[in-house]
């Protein structure tokens, strides 16, 4: 039982921090229309999400009762972020990727400990592997550059890390 309640834990938070992630790229995508980068990004967070859409049905599971606020909350983080310019939108990569780089390797320790649950694993690593694939080229981009860098990187991985824990949990 308690293992059933962990891995709807796990898909529901992994599914929040999925459509946040879409929502951020939606919102600078708004406004950097033209980049074909972000939309290559977009696009693969937007596969994440359907495939954790998918585990939120076959498992039952009820998606975050907070899905409204990271609906406006990630739209407008991606609007403000690339308002100031390509590299804090990079930036702003930078800093979530960090914090979901912590968050799925937690995960992938955890379900390492259960002999079941595979596809689930094999869904986080390849998300994983992509995260950090964005965090690189956002580094590449310059996004540690942007103005302000060391403030804006840890207030985003505040807000970051405080979405992770209210989705687990709401």
């Amino acid at each position: 039982m308690e293992q059933t309640k962990n891995i709807h834990r796990i898909i529901r938070v992994n599914q929040a921090g999925e459509y946040g992630a879409t929502r951020i790229y939606q919102g600078q995508l708004a406004v950097l229309k033209k980049d074909k980068n972000i939309k290559k990004m977009a696009d693969q967070e937007a596969e994440h999400l359907k495939q954790f859409n998918q585990l939120l049905i076959e498992n039952k599971v009820r998606p975050t009762l907070l899905q409204p606020i990271w609906h406006i909350g990630g739209y407008a983080l991606g609007v403000v972020t690339a308002l100031l310019g390509e590299k804090t939108a990079h930036a702003c990569t930078i800093a979530v990727e960090t914090v979901i780089d912590e968050h799925y390797k937690s995960q992938l320790c955890e379900l390492d400990t259960w002999d079941e649950h595979e596809d689930l694993k094999k869904i986080i690593h390849h998300c994983h592997e992509e995260e950090l694939e964005h965090k690189a080229f956002a580094i590449d981009e310059g996004g540690t550059s942007a103005p302000g860098f060391p403030i804006l990187n840890s207030a985003i991985q505040a807000i970051s890390k405080a979405a992770i824990w209210l989705s687990s949990r709401i």
